[in-house]
């Protein structure tokens, strides 16, 4: 079980949140990034969650397998494809298993020309032996030139020192479809500075018949430089071909929210 599965619902939980239902802005970014392929390219992602990402892409005409280690963000998943015409729903393939272990062959077994990992994915990869048991996983189902496109938090330090382990609350009370009220709040209980590693809570409470219940999905992100991720897409037999500070491509600098890396497999 992973901490995505800290309850059986969670995948529902999580697509009621609203800050996960409107970003929308990296959605346009990795469909952009399947489209420069051509429209029958075919797309891994890593950490699909609930379809977010996939589902827009497979709108779009690109055969998608998604690979998530959560029962309950698949299941989700599937809930949602069975909602989708019958040529989006052929076009999707899922997977439950490791992002750092898989063996996937796309229908011609000729690997993938584009895998993705949106929000923050790769930031679960919490050593050094993750990161590159995942790399060398990645580019193993790439075909030769394949690209890699991924983004993680760019790290700023001075708010990373201030105390952030009290609750704070990011998603007021809203209703739920079935009745009950959920809200939710964020604490990073430690960091490891030596590790490069923040422990995170997300705190849900699930409010109905005048009962709270109070779901904690506890979970380590590591963070990375711009310099360390290219010298792990190196060893890890990559090229990096671009990086932004954002998902509309703006320059990276340093206070960009963001680190977006697009790396292609070299051979």
């Amino acid at each position: 079980m992973t901490s995505y599965d800290t309850s059986p619902e969670f995948g529902a939980i999580y697509d009621a949140v609203p800050v996960y239902a409107q970003r929308t802005a990296d959605i346009a970014f990795y469909a952009g990034e399947a489209a420069q392929l051509g429209a029958d390219a075919p797309v891994l992602e890593l950490g699909c969650g609930t379809g977010r990402v996939s589902l827009p892409i497979a709108r779009a005409g690109h055969p998608v397998t998604g690979v998530d280690a959560s029962a309950s963000m698949l299941d989700r998943f599937r809930e949602k494809l069975g909602a989708e015409a019958a040529d989006v729903r052929a076009r999707v393939t899922l997977h439950e298993g490791d992002i750092r272990e898989f063996d996937i062959t796309t229908s011609k077994s000729r690997g993938f020309e584009l895998a993705i990992a949106p929000f923050r994915v790769f930031q679960h990869m919490t050593t050094i032996d993750d990161q590159l048991r995942c790399l060398a996983t990645v580019r193993r189902h790439l075909v030769p030139g394949g690209r890699f496109a991924f983004d993680v938090f760019n790290p700023h330090f001075a708010k990373m020192t201030a105390d952030r382990t009290g609750e704070t609350e990011d998603t007021p009370e809203l209703t739920l479809p079935d009745g009950r009220t959920l809200r939710r709040t964020v604490r990073v209980a430690r960091i490891h500075w030596v590790r490069q590693l923040s422990d995170v809570e997300l705190i849900y409470y699930l409010g109905s018949g005048g009962s709270v219940e109070r779901v904690v999905h506890k979970f380590e992100m590591r963070w990375f430089t711009a310099s360390e991720l290219e010298h792990l897409l190196v060893r890890a037999g990559f090229r990096v071909d671009a990086r932004y500070g954002d998902v509309e491509k703006g320059r990276l600098e340093d206070d960009s929210p963001e680190i977006v890396i697009v790396a292609a497999r070299s051979d």
